[in-house]
Parts: C-alpha cells; sequence; structure tokens
C-alpha cells in the first residue's frame, strides 16, 4: 500500500502563501479594501493619516475590467514603475447587486475620472462626498452649497479657510491648542498673520485670542472667473464660475433626456466624449456631433455624482473636473481603523479617539 508522500516545507509555505494571497485577492474584490487618507481635501471630517475601510458591499461589487494583474496591486508593481496591469483584455462595466444605491452626502472611494492614460478601475482612488445625485440641481453661493433651492449638508466637522491677522508671531504650540495641526495653518508672506484651514468652532475661539487682530472668511467673489473650474471653456471657466459661486449645475443620471442647446452642449459635451462610450464625438460651432451626426437630444446612459471636499475651499473635486461616473465608483467609506498624526512621534502618533469610528 503506498503512503501519501509528505509535502516539504518549502512547499508547504508555498502553498501556504498562494491561499492566503488568493483569500486576500477575494475579500479585498468582494467585500472590503483598505484605503488611507493622503490629503487634507476631507478635513476635518477624515485627517491626513486615516485608515480605513471601504465597502464594496453596500454599491454592490464592481466586476474587474481589467482582468490581466498582478495580485494585491493597484497600478504599478510593488516599489516599481513597471505596470502591473495588461490591457489587452477589457471586460464591460458590471456590478452585483448591493446594499444600497449612492445617497445623498455618502463618503465615497471612487477612481479618479481624469486619469485617461488608465483603464478605469485602475485610476487613482479619490475620496469626496457626494454632494449631489442624479436629477439634483446644483449651486454654491457665496461659499454655501445649495442643492434643489435647498442649502446643502454642512458636515460637523467641515473646514474652510480664513486669514487670521495677528500682532505678533505665533508658533506650533499656540496652534495646537486650538486643534490646529502644522499642515493646516501657514504664514504669510509679509509677516502679519497666517491663512488658517478651520472648522467654524475652532475659529469662533481663536477670535477670541488676545492676539488676533481680525478674521476674515476667504470666498472668491461672484463674477470672478476661476481658471480650470468645470466646464472649463478657452482659458477661465464658462459664466464667471468659481469654487465659491457656481452653478446652476443639473446632475445626469441613466436614462435622462436633455436638450443639446449652446449652454448644455458646454455643461456635458465633455461628460458625454469620456464616458458615455463613444467612439467620435465633436463640438462645431456650439452643436454636439455623435458619430458624424447632430444631436438636439441626449439620453445619458449611466448615472453621475457630484463630489466635493469636507475641507471646502481647499478641494480639488468636482467644480475642476466634471461629474463621476457610476462605472469609476468603488465603493463606500465604512469605518477608521487606524489614525496617525503625522506631526507626532512614538505613542502620541496614534489618534485613539478615532480607532474604529464610523464615516459619516
Amino acid at each position: 500500500m503506498s503512503t501519501k508522500k509528505k509535502k516539504s516545507a518549502t512547499r508547504e509555505w508555498i502553498d501556504a502563501l498562494v491561499f492566503a494571497v488568493v483569500a486576500a485577492s477575494l475579500i479585498r474584490w468582494l467585500f472590503l479594501e483598505p484605503f488611507t487618507i493622503p490629503t487634507a481635501s476631507m478635513e476635518k471630517s477624515l485627517l491626513v493619516g486615516d485608515f480605513l475601510f471601504v465597502s464594496k458591499m453596500h454599491y454592490g461589487t464592481r466586476v474587474p475590467k481589467t482582468i490581466l494583474q498582478v495580485p494585491l496591486t493597484h497600478q504599478k508593481v510593488w516599489g516599481t514603475d513597471i505596470p502591473s496591469y495588461s490591457d489587452a483584455i477589457q471586460l464591460p462595466y458590471m456590478r452585483l447587486p448591493g446594499f444600497s444605491d449612492i445617497e445623498r452626502n455618502d463618503v465615497v472611494v471612487f477612481n479618479y475620472p481624469v486619469e485617461f492614460q488608465y483603464p478605469n478601475d485602475l485610476k487613482t482612488n479619490y475620496i469626496k462626498r457626494a454632494v449631489a445625485v442624479p436629477g439634483d440641481v446644483l449651486e454654491i453661493r457665496e461659499g454655501e452649497l445649495i442643492i434643489n433651492d435647498e442649502p446643502g449638508l454642512v458636515p460637523e466637522e467641515m473646514q474652510y479657510s480664513y486669514d487670521v491677522v495677528t500682532n505678533r508671531s505665533l508658533n506650533n504650540d499656540f496652534f495646537k491648542d486650538y486643534g490646529i495641526d502644522q499642515g493646516s495653518y501657514m504664514a504669510f508672506s509679509n509677516g502679519a498673520g497666517y491663512l488658517v484651514w478651520a472648522t467654524d468652532q475652532v475659529i469662533n475661539r481663536l477670535k477670541s485670542s488676545p492676539v488676533v487682530v481680525s478674521v476674515t472668511k476667504r470666498v472668491m467673489p461672484a463674477g470672478n472667473s476661476e481658471k480650470g473650474i468645470y466646464p472649463e471653456v478657452g482659458e477661465y471657466g464658462w459664466n464667471d464660475w468659481n469654487r465659491d459661486n457656481y452653478g446652476p449645475l443639473m446632475i445626469p443620471g441613466e436614462g435622462m433626456s436633455i436638450e443639446m442647446n449652446e449652454e448644455n452642449v458646454i455643461k456635458y459635451s465633455f461628460t458625454i466624449e469620456k464616458y458615455e462610450g463613444h467612439d467620435q464625438v465633436e463640438v462645431r460651432d456650439g452643436a454636439l456631433f455623435i458619430d458624424g451626426q447632430q444631436v438636439d437630444n441626449y439620453t445619458f446612459k449611466q448615472n453621475y455624482y457630484f463630489m466635493m471636499g469636507d475641507n471646502r475651499h481647499d478641494s480639488l473635486d468636482s467644480r475642476y473636473w466634471g461629474f463621476v461616473p457610476e462605472d469609476h465608483v468603488v465603493g463606500k467609506a465604512w469605518f477608521l481603523w487606524l489614525s496617525l498624526d503625522q506631526y507626532e512621534s512614538m505613542f502620541n502618533k496614534i489618534r485613539w479617539s478615532r480607532f474604529f469610528k464610523g464615516i459619516e
């Protein structure tokens, strides 16, 4: 009677490693994916150094479009500039059933839409708040968000930008007492004060300090065009829009039809060209042409979302690069599992109060 040959220690390690990679890949694809907050665009709702889990289940797991990829990588092989994928085979967009649709004010992780050098599912991951969903009409007036003619949500920890004039120079310890870290203020070149990013609550405390002469909220005046604002026409944004005075703009969705007049061609032609799957889209003399035929009315093929950061005056978001298509959505930001303060050391680096905190 033959006996089964015992595996060598090396073979057992290889088998265990393969199993771990397969299991981790399946969990990352189907259920949860880790994400780190790299910039201050969501402060103070989410902080630089927050580590969170993104739920793929809430909106439905997206079936990978790019299937030829090194497991557990994104755009590059770890520590190199070598691409970790091949786009020789690209599957159509599909998503498994989820628990819910994307709701207004959800915090969402998505693929940066205008990174066209990568396939949709391998573009850089961004995180913002979905302040407007299909059918909403968005407007920003003097820095205040308006959705469907009603005031939009103001997150409890939302930041704004302020000019703080002081009667003397201030140090890190002063700002730290007010909960303002080193990355949230900047001295003016003339030494007269500071640009400070902070919540309204912090600013109200700061105003009472005897060293503070004045505090002025930064708001770009209406009628002042800002370079790079979406939709960009020529050198500046269309119709004198800027980050603090923007819109009105209707958010398109699947099955919605709009008349392609000159104004709507300006607002939506970029979206139709880049995300709707047409071979040839052109704008000529204020009119939209698809595959050489002029289009007087257009029906959208998928849902779109308007994303903004909670650090409202200092966030690169949909005001600059437009709508986020549904097929770019990765998942819902669910909860924090670790938070590290880059300006502290040793055990002080850990923000214990943020452990396993839900994201709202």
